[in-house]
């Protein structure tokens, strides 16, 4: 009966543009940090997707350390890819997509819900730009382009 009805929930959300609405949203995160914030890429970006989750390597900053400061600042994302959470190494599907280690150990997953709005997305693109310039600042390795 789970099954039946979770089936059901997709199947309203899908007809009241629930699912277009969420898609648009993520879509916003991708192009706004896209023109914002140098030295970075959409994972997977031109493959058919999940609408409400988008996967975006940051070069030279640890992903684990911008999941921190995000959440200090009420944010919640997550590093590389769910099938990876909590695991040392580089996620094995983000380097199987062409990804080099440290763009996998650099990537943050953001995931919607039918609960966000453009508010919360408006909150995480303010924030997330400058978190990335901090954390470059303070990476030995990143020179700025």
């Amino acid at each position: 009966m789970a099954l039946g009805k979770a089936a059901d929930l997709a199947r309203q959300g899908l007809e009241n543009g629930e699912v277009t609405r969420i898609a648009a949203l993520r879509d916003q995160i991708e192009q706004t940090i896209l023109r914002q914030v140098e030295t970075i890429g959409v994972n997977g970006e031109g493959a058919l997707r999940v609408p409400n989750t988008t996967n975006i390597h940051f070069d030279h900053i640890e992903g684990e350390a911008l999941v921190i400061a995000l959440d200090l600042k009420g944010l919640a994302v997550s590093t590389g890819a769910a099938c990876s959470s909590g695991a040392l190494e580089p996620s094995h599907v983000l380097v199987a997509m062409g990804l080099r280690p440290d763009q996998a150990r650099a990537s943050l997953r953001f995931s919607l819900g039918k609960q966000n709005t453009k508010e919360d997305v408006e909150f995480a693109l303010s924030l997330i730009p400058a978190m990335v310039a901090r954390l470059r600042e303070l990476s030995p390795v990143y020179q700025k382009v």
